[in-house]
């Protein structure tokens, strides 16, 4: 019974948790972790949202590349080996970059967000 008792507090505590849209902490060991993850938006500079562009890091040291495709809010995710990354976008006929992010460390289990380009059409 004194276990039943456990398992039935974890399930309460988990779903407490989650009803609050909190996250639940991972019980896993970070130090196994070979990659981390860059994400950022891709916008105009009006602040429209741009989808359906490819964005890409390329690893510096291996010439590595990583694509993703920007999602219906201009968001991207790319999960990649740890290393130093530099960022591009796709830019279409008449388009320059007004921002760009800098080139990146990415760290074994680091989340590097924020890694935004705003777009002038």
């Amino acid at each position: 019974m004194k276990g039943m008792r456990s398992v039935c507090v974890l399930v309460v505590l988990t779903f407490s948790a989650c009803s609050l849209n909190q996250p639940v902490p991972g019980t896993g060991d970070r130090s196994t972790a070979t990659s981390g993850t860059v994400a950022g938006l891709v916008s105009t500079n009006a602040g429209t949202e741009v989808t359906g562009r490819k964005v890409t890091a390329t690893n510096t040291a291996t010439n590595a590349h990583y694509d993703a495709t920007t999602a219906t809010n201009g968001g991207y995710t790319l999960k990649v080996p740890a290393g130093h990354y530099t960022i591009d976008v796709e830019l279409r006929a008449g388009e320059r970059l007004e921002k760009r992010p800098d080139p990146t460390d990415v760290g074994a289990g680091d989340l590097d967000s924020g890694r935004d380009f705003v777009i002038t059409r």
